[in-house]
């Protein structure tokens, strides 16, 4: 997957037309990719980097823990949910507000629980790292843009097929609207999905959008269609001049299905090794019967059956040696 350029199965026809400057097709099941453009190019993530924090919030704090909301939290730049200082809120809310509103007052939020923005920050890039997410190294918590933020469509696409193996991650991306609470007299209110494909798209299975200055339009969206479920990755969009991104992902998932549907090979696959799941302390099963054992166990075995050989020899030896005293002793 290191092409640049289309990347596209021998025979295959060519992609609609779009304006997103890199973006990959996959299999979210398998991870087989499907086809890219650029996937491995280096582009501002925007909101994207969001699948990455909240992967990280799911595997670190619990989900009804009740946060108290801060001015800091309600100070935050771009896209906000609305939280208030003072307010209290799940972190099962939070999520809804972060993956469904984009909410950059959710992501501080989080980031403070998990020791700061910078500790936050640095969770993140050990989970891409361990995840094999060698193009991405997150700057902020939300997306907005920082010094050495940046990731691939190809990275983007691996961390969503991991966030998407959990169900708290699916259903959330999934959800249509949420209540959300109020505070200081000012009454709760409806959070609706920001992804126009969640709504009109057959089979959609949530997704994440994104936009900064320096990032542009990023995208990921997911849909079902029989037993094939397939994700789309795009950065650095643009409209041309007003075809929304939304509206130009849906030729490219249709390409991506027509693609499976034609058992066309696959032009890659994403990198399946998510350390951050196995016990490092797990001890190695003994070889079985029939089996190559490992170079460090073969030489372990050679050297058992040696000891075994060499004791052997020893007692022949010794047995001998009595064997002839005896027999000048009569």
């Amino acid at each position: 997957m290191a092409e640049c350029g289309l990347v596209l199965p021998f025979g295959a026809s060519q992609p609609p037309s779009n304006q997103f400057e890199s973006w990959v097709l996959t299999d979210l099941d398998s991870g087989e990719v499907l086809a890219a453009r650029d996937p491995h190019a280096r582009q501002r993530p925007a909101s994207l980097i969001k699948v990455l924090l909240a992967m990280v919030v799911l595997r670190t704090l619990k989900m009804d823990t009740v946060v108290v909301g801060t001015q800091q939290d309600a100070d935050q730049d771009g896209t906000k949910v609305g939280i208030e200082p003072g307010g209290r809120y799940t972190n099962d809310q939070l999520l809804h507000a972060l993956l469904m509103h984009s909410g950059n007052d959710a992501a501080h939020a989080f980031a403070m629980q998990l020791g700061g923005v910078d500790k936050a920050v640095a969770q993140m890039n050990t989970l891409a790292r361990d995840a094999g997410a060698l193009d991405t190294r997150a700057a902020t918590p939300a997306g907005l843009d920082g010094p050495g933020m940046t990731s691939s469509a190809y990275d983007l696409a691996l961390l969503f097929r991991l966030a998407m193996q959990d169900k708290q991650f699916a259903d959330t991306v999934c959800d249509r609207q949420i209540d959300f609470p109020g505070a200081n007299a000012k009454p709760g209110f409806v959070v609706g999905n920001d992804n126009p494909l969640l709504y009109s798209y057959e089979g959609d299975l949530g997704g994440k959008t994104g936009y900064t200055d320096d990032a542009l339009h990023t995208y990921i969206n997911a849909a079902q269609r029989g037993s094939r479920r397939i994700a789309l990755v795009g950065m650095r969009g643009t409209m041309s001049p007003v075809t929304e991104m939304y509206v130009q992902a849906v030729p490219l998932m249709d390409y991506g299905f027509a693609l499976a549907r034609s058992g066309a090979q696959p032009v890659g696959r994403l990198v399946d090794q998510d350390r951050t799941s196995v016990a490092s302390t797990t001890a190695a099963p003994p070889a079985q019967p029939g089996t190559i054992a490992a170079e460090g166990e073969q030489t372990v075995g050679l050297l058992a059956v040696s000891g075994v050989l060499a004791a052997l020899a020893v007692l022949v030896l010794v047995g001998y040696g009595v064997l002839r005293r005896r027999t000048r002793s009569g």
